[in-house]
């Protein structure tokens, strides 16, 4: 099959899957497209939301409609590394058996990851960057494809632990999740009341989702996109002498190499779904927020100004 006959497939999947994950979860399609987006292109995402806001139940019902295993974990105060990389325990014959933790799985919850010590969040963070972990010296290799979905609550401090920059800096999108409007929130309250079931259906498998993978990664890129994305990346370092006096007012650090090769890489996926054989600078912006939200350092000013990530990186398109 021609890559153009895959992107052609790979619109109307995409369309299905929306209309499949419509039936459970409703609005949140910007949340939704940016989820789906990381998958097609093999990287990680953070949601940032208040609870209640069905994050759980998103996220399964992705992993259901995508045919792939789904396992949730909460991360707490008392989390261990071996409690979601598994352990080595000794079996009738007095030998070394491995078993296997959660983390095990194609699609993982990380819920509340900032509530766990900082070693149990680098345990996770090397399983999401290697796609293998080591346990008493003997390494495990991940099952693919493998998606990590970090949840953070914006509202409790205390008893936190904060991902250091250079940790969130591995997760392709930082989402916010609003608040349904009022329209969406009636259409929630009448349809997880009533006592009528839903049947998700399996769209994709393991294999597919690689092979949308790497068709995304063959799409060509020309090279002005790719130097806007790389421009829009640098401009966002107050320390350059291209930076403008927006950025040198309200950014303390700005966003890495990583950020470049992830706007590449959503802009690529971002056309495909959109039906086109090569990005433009418009499917760069429209990844752009969610790719440099958490990448970028405000300072004080920006804090007490009321400045948000947002507005900063609006400003720079």
């Amino acid at each position: 099959m021609s890559d153009v006959t895959a992107v052609q497939n790979l619109v109307a999947k995409h369309k299905a899957l929306k209309q499949e994950i419509g039936k459970i979860i409703i609005g949140q399609e910007a949340v939704i497209d940016q989820i789906l987006l990381s998958i097609y292109t093999g990287g990680h995402s953070l949601l940032i939301g208040v609870p209640g806001l069905a994050k759980t139940l998103m996220v399964n019902t992705i992993a259901q409609t995508l045919g792939l295993d789904f396992k949730r974990i909460q991360f707490t105060p008392d989390l261990m590394p071996s409690d979601i990389l598994g352990s080595e325990v000794l079996d009738q014959n007095r030998m070394f058996k491995f078993i296997k933790g959660p983390i095990f799985s194609n699609i993982i919850l990380a819920d509340e990851i900032n509530r766990t010590p900082p070693k149990t969040q680098a345990a996770l963070l090397e399983a999401m960057q290697e796609r293998a972990v080591t346990i008493a010296g003997q390494q495990h290799k991940l099952d693919l494809p493998y998606f990590v979905l970090a949840t953070q609550n914006p509202i409790e401090q205390e008893g936190t632990y904060p991902l250091p920059e250079a940790q969130l800096d591995r997760f392709m999108f930082a989402i916010e999740l609003e608040y349904p409007s009022i329209e969406e929130e009636i259409q929630v309250v009448k349809s997880t009341t009533n006592d009528n079931s839903v049947t998700i259906n399996a769209l994709f498998n393991a294999a597919e989702i690689l092979e949308v993978q790497h068709l995304v990664r063959r799409i060509p890129v020309p090279d002005n996109v790719v130097e806007y994305a790389v421009k829009l990346v640098n401009s966002t370092r107050p320390n350059l002498e291209t930076a403008t006096a927006y950025v040198k007012q309200y950014i303390d650090w700005g966003a890495g190499p990583r950020a470049s090769q992830n706007l590449i890489l959503g802009a690529k996926a971002h056309a495909a779904i959109n039906g086109k054989f090569s990005p433009d600078i418009e499917d760069v912006k429209a990844v752009a927020i969610g790719i440099l939200r958490h990448r970028i350092i405000k300072n004080y000013k920006a804090e007490a100004e009321g400045i948000s990530e947002n507005q900063i990186i609006t400003s720079l398109f």
